[in-house]
């Protein structure tokens, strides 16, 4: 991938790259002195000593680009030297005739050391330029890589691995609890390093300096120990040990000092995320325990309520009581009871599946459904009309029976809680695209703007007037339309009015 080489051109930019040895230095540098010579020889006849000048400094500018600075110093003083045996007369000898050639002499090797100076000068320049750019790309690199990783040892993988491949090293990433080293909280499983040293390690950590192989510190160490230092604290302890050689450069422990800052960078980044994250789920989960706890006290509260109030009433004063209100609060008793039965039904149904329920699916004709959530709901549709519109065509849906219908019957519920009494119920049903649409209509008051997606949540009980409930009848019809891998949203019905439409996909028997 393009990274992996970007870091490698860093790397070898970084590592002390193996320059031609002094002996090959000395070799070309005679051999552009034994050109120069040649050509000054070939133009002496035509030209005059101060123009043969410039053929040496030519050849001693081609030593100081080749070459390290002290060859072409060497080769500054012997060019002036085979300047004045090969070109000055008296030849073949360092007799000087005339004072003018010292002059010439001084000029030719201040040029000449000049020359030297100027191009090492650029050359370290150039090199610490490229050694820039190869940080520079091996750190933006690490930070692409580090900004999708959420947790604290994917990040330390990643790097160690990155700094390994920038510095030429073998790295890895020690990350402290409460505040000790242990080998055994690593960024590999391999451990390159003595398990004894993790002393050195530690008194790293805690004073945030270098120590371990080529340090005063530990220096007998297997590896040298880095700090990886945050904004706020010590986020661990970088070990590296070179692949070549007995100790690192100075330009790969550089590097890694890098590497190590914007790891315990990236560390305290991680950490800090994790830790809004886990503050946002517990103010959710304070917020739901409230919610709960605010629905729960009120719905139940009202029912209990009721009963404690007609089974006093029937204790204290049945004798005095006719057979018509006893009979009106042993009713009233009843309807209470059922609702309490209702409220708890509906939080265990959504403990249930929350927690992901196994579906038992089968094959059904959902005509059979909706007709069997009709018949349990007879006593709280008494009075109403229900029409139900589903094609004798109609193909099977594979679904949980029992879920399913306890679906169909929360929403014919929620319609009739929500509609006037006596106000029709319209239940349909078609199959389109490869799914089976199920639709329950009603002719209330609707749903007001902004709450057609909120009425599904736990506990959202809408704005309309005297609904009662804890608001988790819709809430399990849209977990158990999801755990069928289907879908539920309401909207507002021309003419006024909800519609509840539940899509089901068409799926075959496993």
């Amino acid at each position: 991938m393009s990274g992996e080489s970007e870091i490698s051109t860093g790397a070898r930019e970084l590592s002390a790259v193996p320059t031609p040895g002094r002996a090959r230095q000395a070799g070309f540098a005679a051999a552009a002195l034994a050109a120069a010579t040649a050509a000054a020889l070939l133009l002496r006849p035509h030209a005059t000593p101060p123009d043969l000048v410039a053929v040496y400094l030519l050849a001693v500018l081609a030593v100081a680009v080749r070459c390290e600075r002290p060859v072409s110093v060497v080769t500054s003083f012997v060019s002036v030297a085979a300047f004045d045996f090969f070109c000055v007369p008296p030849y073949l000898t360092l007799r000087i005739s005339q004072y003018g050639d010292l002059i010439t002499f001084a000029g030719m090797l201040a040029v000449s050391l000049v020359i030297s100076a100027q191009t090492a000068r650029i050359r370290a320049q150039a090199d610490e330029a490229a050694a820039r750019e190869a940080q520079t790309a091996a750190l933006y690199q690490l930070a692409r890589l580090l900004a999708g990783q959420t947790r604290t040892f994917d990040v330390i993988r990643t790097a160690a691995d990155l700094a390994g491949k920038a510095a030429r090293a073998r790295v890895v990433i020690f990350v402290p609890e409460e505040g000790a080293i242990d080998f055994g909280r690593r960024s590999s499983e391999w451990l390159p390093v003595p398990k004894a040293e993790e002393k050195a390690a530690q008194w790293v950590l805690d004073r945030a300096r270098n120590a371990g192989r080529g340090t005063p510190q530990f220096a007998d160490s297997a590896a040298v120990y880095i700090p990886m230092k945050g904004a706020r604290e010590m986020a661990g302890v970088m070990a590296a040990l070179p692949e070549e050689g007995d100790v690192l450069a100075d330009a790969q422990v550089a590097m890694l000092e890098l590497f190590a800052t914007q790891i315990a960078l990236a560390i305290e980044r991680t950490q800090s995320q994790n830790a809004a994250e886990s503050a946002r789920i517990r103010m959710q989960t304070e917020q739901m325990r409230s919610s709960l706890l605010s629905a729960v006290s009120h719905d139940l509260r009202t029912p209990l309520a009721s009963i404690t109030g007609a089974a006093s009433t029937l204790r204290q004063q049945g004798d005095r009581l006719d057979l018509r209100t006893r009979q009106d609060l042993l009713e009233s008793i009843a309807e209470e009871a059922e609702r309490l039965g209702r409220i708890v039904g509906n939080l265990l149904d959504m403990t249930r599946l929350e927690s992901g329920v196994e579906l038992r699916r089968e094959l059904y004709p959902l005509e059979e459904i909706v007709g069997a959530a009709l018949q349990r709901m007879d006593a709280q549709l008494a009075g109403r009309k229900v029409i139900t519109a589903i094609p004798e065509e109609l193909p099977l849906v594979f679904a949980d029976d029992v879920l399913l219908g306890q679906l169909v019957g929360n929403l014919i519920e929620n319609a009739a809680k929500y509609t006037p009494s006596g106000a029709e119920i319209e239940v349909a049903a078609e199959a389109h695209e490869g799914c089976v649409m199920l639709e329950v209509r009603d002719r209330g008051p609707g749903i007001p703007d902004g709450e057609q997606d909120r009425i599904f949540e736990k506990f959202y009980r809408g704005r309309s007037a005297g609904s009662r409930g804890a608001g988790l009848g819709l809430a399990i019809c849209r977990a158990i339309a999801e755990a069928h891998r289907g879908s539920i949203k309401a909207f507002n019905r021309q003419g006024g009015g909800a519609v509840f439409r539940v899509v089901l996909p068409l799926e075959k028997a496993q």
